[in-house]
């Protein structure tokens, strides 16, 4: 797989000693040049003003170690976490037009009421090929459907037949943007964002980082007055060219998000701003039919391998139900879920 560098920093050649170890260093180099020089055992010995001067030039070369990596302000831990980007961040790759069809294909064979947005990622995938990306540049999605069809899953979904890691942030119970961005310094629950943390953990740049249920993501408002608004916080992130050098307010270092897949659900694009639609034009979706709900229930049965008879009860409820919009893909999942938990109960003797 290709690699970028992802984090603005420079990484020493080997890792750095102690502060103490440092010092000692300088200690026995200062007592054994005296020694070399003819020093007597009473004038080499090292001073309470030698040990100053050693504190102050120790203190002086950790400054400027640290000026020059871009890491002089973290803590030891901080920068072993880092380290992990020695050798940048790997991306992966959709190599020809070929594999971007067989993934188009894939998504519309699995779920078809999701067409629109297949199409433009099919587009978005073909386009990065042509020009020659090191990994697909997928324009940030904003699903805006009824509820129930499967927004995060198709999200899921395209994860897997990426290969890419996949983390969904629920907006209803992470208002503020700390989930996004990450926290300053301070706070009492202070930590890099979990987009941040998923490519830390899995040292993989393009992630799929979904936010489930954007618009409901209210402010948060600090004890000083502060607001902490979501799609706000995303702006800079969803925008290319501010994402290629975003600084982090945790680590406060810069690093390459611009590779990230965004897929942003919506029930209604009530709430959000025009600065958050100009950078997430809506992928307007519409409710699943009684066909689309019977494939479904179809073809995830066949993946469980779940009896025909089973799967057919399943179907049949389907039918059964006049209005098709009421139900949802959770309840087609959660009928399965039993069907499947019954067939695998243990014999009770």
């Amino acid at each position: 797989m290709p690699r970028i560098p992802f984090a603005k920093v420079t990484f020493p050649r080997q890792e750095l000693p102690e502060r103490y170890e440092v010092e000692n260093r300088l200690k026995r180099f200062l007592a054994n040049y005296r020694k070399k020089s003819g020093a007597t055992d009473s004038s080499y010995a090292v001073t309470d003003t030698d040990r100053d001067i050693i504190k102050r030039r120790a203190a002086a070369y950790f400054a400027a170690v640290g000026r020059a990596s871009g890491m002089g302000h973290l803590e030891r831990h901080d920068r072993e976490v880092l380290e992990v980007f020695r050798g940048g961040a790997e991306l992966v790759a959709v190599k020809t037009e070929h594999r971007a069809d067989e993934i188009a294909s894939a998504l519309q064979s699995e779920m078809p009421w999701m067409a629109p947005a297949t199409e433009r990622i099919w587009q978005d995938m073909r386009s990065s090929v042509r020009r020659g990306d090191l990994a697909p540049r997928i324009s940030p999605l904003l699903l805006v459907g009824p509820p129930g069809i499967g927004k995060s899953h198709f999200a899921r979904l395209l994860g897997d037949l990426m290969r890419v890691p996949t983390t969904v942030i629920e907006a209803t119970n992470e208002p503020a943007s700390f989930s996004v961005t990450g926290s300053q310094r301070g706070w009492s629950s202070c930590s890099p964002g979990r987009p941040l943390q998923t490519i830390i953990a899995q040292r993989i740049a393009n992630p799929i980082i979904v936010i489930d249920e954007i618009e409901k993501a209210g402010p948060s408002v600090s004890m000083k007055g502060h607001s902490y608004d979501l799609s706000q916080g995303l702006l800079p992130l969803l925008e290319r060219l501010t994402a290629q050098s975003w600084s982090c307010p945790y680590y406060r270092v810069q690093f390459d998000m611009s590779w990230i897949t965004w897929v942003l659900t919506a029930n209604s694009v009530n709430g959000l701003s025009e600065p958050f639609l100009s950078r997430c034009p809506p992928t307007e979706l519409t409710s699943m039919t009684q066909e689309h709900l019977i494939g479904f229930a179809e073809r995830e049965g066949a993946r469980r391998d779940l009896p025909q008879d089973a799967v057919d009860a399943v179907q049949e409820v389907i039918v059964a139900i006049k209005t098709p919009h009421h139900v949802s893909l959770r309840a087609i999942i959660r009928m399965l879920d039993a069907v499947d938990q019954a067939m695998n109960r243990p014999v009770l003797h």
